[in-house]
């Protein structure tokens, strides 16, 4: 077998960092060949020298501009920038598999570009089903490309299920580690910080996505990923939380058996198995020693102190371009949360509100998705601006 071709979309995030730490343990079967961030030159330019990638993109125009002018890649290193450069690294021709893992809806246009050029997909960024997987897996459907998932609960759900027939399924259980405020009350919710927020008892992820995980609303985003994910109906997928995050997902048959997927809380586990899939090899990161005590706890969800889960799953139940007005609704409110023009509680009031001035239909097209989520967006501001004043 020989080496697989990488583009790694996203290489400066936690996700990029795990999967490097992958692609060196496994040199003689992966090859980088491409890499894109925000507008973080210095880490970009020390995996291209390490990597010997010749093709790098910089999100942010700036950023771009000063890489060319820093004299940190070498002269026959392309540097490419927006959603072209993106474009670029996903269509490369050296590329066999990209790994999406870029922050929010940017994913999308490369996902579909690598699609088209019968790329393998390893996809990060749970946001690009999310806002589009009617058209996402359409397409790859119809080029026969596979979309592997790397979340490690989705990634989990896809070992567990192992090729078996829908019908054979009665449901999929995602687990949720319920954060770092599981426990609050109410009244202690309300007065939760940024800088609280951003704290992870389990996981080291990006900003956004461990606040997303202590609302839970990452949880809900998760769900409607598995919808199309896995071609589940909304009444055939829960959530249990679980706060060991050692059970990645579950998936129960029609005949009893629940099938369960454990590793420690490491990414490594999930970017291995698809970087390499179907081959199985040596782990990078020490698997779990059940020589030691080990206790497992399941508790359902509170939606009431978690309404940003309830919200997504009525977003999916709803279908349509429900889900995309969730989407944008919550990315606006995170980043408004960060910055302090709202509060804790305020994320699900902003989403919940948002999606009640938006109107739900069924798009035909990429474009009438692309058009709601910027309309969300609209509203969501609208309402903080409101909400200030």
């Amino acid at each position: 077998m020989g080496r697989r071709g990488v583009v790694l979309l996203g290489a400066t995030g936690s996700i990029g960092h795990n999967s490097l730490r992958v692609i060196r343990a496994n040199s003689d079967r992966l090859k980088l060949v491409g890499i894109a961030g925000g507008s973080r030159v210095e880490p970009l330019a020390a995996i291209a020298r390490e990597f010997g990638v010749k093709h790098v993109t910089l999100f942010d125009q700036n950023a771009c501009h000063d890489a060319k002018k820093s004299g940190l890649f070498d002269p026959d290193v392309a540097l490419g920038t927006g959603i072209e450069g993106l474009n670029h690294l996903a269509t490369l021709p050296e590329a066999d598999v990209v790994v999406v893992a870029v922050v929010g809806t940017m994913g999308l246009h490369p996902t579909l570009a690598a699609i088209e050029a019968d790329k393998e997909i390893a996809l990060a960024s749970k946001e690009v089903l999310v806002l589009a997987g009617k058209f996402v897996m359409a397409a790859a459907k119809a080029k026969g490309v596979q979309v592997l998932p790397v979340d490690s609960e989705h990634n989990a759900i896809f070992q567990c299920l192992n090729g078996a027939p829908n019908h054979e399924v009665a449901r999929i259980i995602l687990t949720a580690s319920g954060g770092p405020f599981r426990n609050h009350t109410l009244e202690q919710m309300a007065g939760i910080t940024p800088e609280e927020a951003v704290k992870h008892p389990n996981w080291s992820m990006g900003t956004k996505i461990t606040v997303d995980s202590s609302t839970m609303a990452n949880k809900g985003l998760e769900l409607i990923e598995a919808r199309w994910l896995f071609g589940m109906e909304p009444n055939r997928i829960r959530v249990v939380v679980h706060p060991q995050s050692i059970i990645h997902s579950m998936v129960e048959y029609v005949d009893g058996s629940i099938l369960a997927q454990l590793s420690p809380p490491s990414m490594t586990f999930a970017i291995q198995h698809v970087l390499l899939y179907p081959e199985r090899r040596a782990g990078v990161d020490q698997t779990l020693n059940f020589e030691d005590s080990m206790n497992l706890e399941f508790n359902p969800p509170d939606l009431l102190r978690f309404p940003c889960l309830r919200l997504a799953r009525e977003a999916m139940q709803a279908a349509g371009v429900a889900p995309a007005v969730f989407n944008a609704a919550n990315e606006v409110a995170v980043d408004a949360f960060l910055k302090k023009r709202i509060s804790y509680l305020g994320i699900g009031d902003l989403i919940d509100h948002t999606l009640q001035k938006s109107d739900n239909f069924e798009p035909t097209n990429l474009e009438e998705v692309l058009d709601i989520d910027r309309s969300a967006r609209r509203i969501s501001n609208d309402l903080i601006t409101e909400h200030e004043s």
